[in-house]
């Protein structure tokens, strides 16, 4: 309930609970991308804005910036890069159908995303797991042969 009094700004009702996405005026970053479902946890939020992971007008940021409707983000989370506008604020972590009315990608940043998830799975197409773990012998056979490229470094 703590959460919801800051948010609110007083002892809310249950009918101000249905409403809180109206009071809200100022959110920090790092909360933001929060509720907005783009990271799992605030401290994974902070850790990708502190490492410049994530831009707001092209500029990096510290993860207690403001956060303003109309502006654009940039998130780069693992391989997936997001290109998107904010749409409205949240201090709370609402379900995703939610958390996705906050912002909108745009079209060119969601055609980025497809191509490169495509490359990824065509890549990966070439590989195969090996059929088994390898066994003790296997062991010694991949050990010998990593160890005679070792040997052929040291005669150098």
């Amino acid at each position: 309930m703590a959460n919801r009094l800051v948010f609110c700004g007083s002892f809310p009702d249950d009918k101000a609970m249905s409403e809180e996405k109206a009071v809200v005026s100022q959110v920090r970053i790092d909360k933001w991308l929060w509720a907005a479902r783009f990271f799992k946890t605030r401290a994974l939020a902070v850790q990708a804005v502190s490492g410049g992971k994530v831009q707001v007008n092209g500029n990096r940021v510290r993860s207690s910036r403001i956060v303003q409707i109309g502006e654009i983000l940039r998130v780069r989370r693992g391989e997936e890069e997001f290109t998107i506008t904010v749409l409205a604020l949240s201090m709370v972590r609402r379900p995703a159908v939610e958390a996705r009315l906050l912002y909108e990608e745009s079209e060119e940043s969601i055609r980025l995303r497809q191509e490169s998830a495509k490359m990824r799975t065509m890549f990966a197409a070439g590989q195969s797991m090996p059929a088994k773990r390898p066994d003790k012998r296997d062991r010694r056979k991949i050990r010998a042969f990593t160890r005679k490229d070792d040997a052929d470094f040291d005669n150098k």
